[in-house]
C-alpha cells in the first residue's frame, strides 16, 4: 500500500497545480454545471493517469523519445490554450442567460471530455512529471509490477479526486452567485487562459 499512497501524492501534486487546465475546469462547472465540468476533470484524469501507467512501464525511455518533440508539443498546447481562451471570450458574446448555457451542454459531455483529454495528452512536463518521480528516491521502493499498478491507481484517483473538486466549485459558484457574475468570472477566466497560452508561445517563438 506504500507505493499506493505515493502515487495518490504524485497525483495530488500535478493535479493541484494552479494553471490554465484548473482554470478552465473551474469555468466549465460555472458555466454548465457539476456534470460538465465532472467530463472535463475526468479527462485530465484520465490523461494523467495514462501518463503515469507509460511513465510507471517505461521510467526513462518515453521522455528521451518526446525530448526532440518538446518544443513543437509546447507550441501546439500554447496555441490551443489561446484558441480556447478565445473561443470562450467569443462564446460569452452569445450568451446572456443561464438558459443559453443548458442549451449548449445539451451537446454532449463525451466531447468536453475528449477536449480535456487531449488538452492534457499533448502536455509531455506530464509524462516528465511521474518518470521523474518513478526514477527518484523517493518511489525507489516501486519495483515490482503490482507496487507500479498500486501507485498508477493512487495517481489516478487522486487527480480525479481534485478536478471534481474544481468541478463542484465551479457548480457551487453556479448556484450561489448572479449571472452577472458568473459572467464576469468565466470572462477573467478565459483571459488567463489567453495569457498562459501567450506565455507558452511568446517563450517559444522568442
Amino acid at each position: 500500500m506504500v507505493a499506493f499512497w505515493e502515487g495518490v501524492v504524485a497525483g495530488l501534486g500535478v493535479a493541484m497545480l494552479v494553471g490554465p487546465i484548473a482554470l478552465l475546469i473551474v469555468d466549465v462547472g460555472l458555466r454548465y454545471g457539476f456534470q460538465s465540468g465532472f467530463m472535463a476533470g475526468a479527462g485530465v484524469a484520465s490523461a494523467d493517469f495514462f501518463y503515469a501507467g507509460v511513465a510507471a512501464l517505461t521510467g526513462e525511455a518515453l521522455v528521451l523519445a518526446l525530448s526532440p518533440y518538446k518544443d513543437v508539443l509546447g507550441l501546439i498546447s500554447g496555441l490551443l490554450l489561446f484558441g480556447i481562451g478565445g473561443f470562450g471570450l467569443w462564446r460569452l458574446r452569445k450568451i446572456s442567460t443561464t438558459d443559453g448555457t443548458k442549451q449548449i451542454l445539451i451537446e454532449g459531455k463525451l466531447r468536453v471530455y475528449a477536449q480535456f483529454l487531449g488538452l492534457t495528452l499533448i502536455n509531455p512536463l506530464t509524462i516528465v512529471y511521474f518518470s521523474a518521480l518513478i526514477l527518484s528516491r523517493e518511489v525507489s521502493n516501486v519495483v515490482t509490477f503490482g507496487e507500479r499498478v498500486e501507485f498508477v491507481v493512487g495517481a489516478g484517483l487522486a487527480s480525479l479526486s481534485w478536478q471534481t473538486l474544481l468541478a463542484a466549485l465551479g457548480a457551487t459558484a453556479r448556484r450561489n452567485l448572479s449571472p452577472r457574475f458568473q459572467l464576469f468570472a468565466s470572462l477573467l477566466g478565459n483571459m488567463v487562459v489567453i495569457g498562459f497560452g501567450l506565455r507558452i508561445i511568446l517563450r517559444l517563438v522568442l
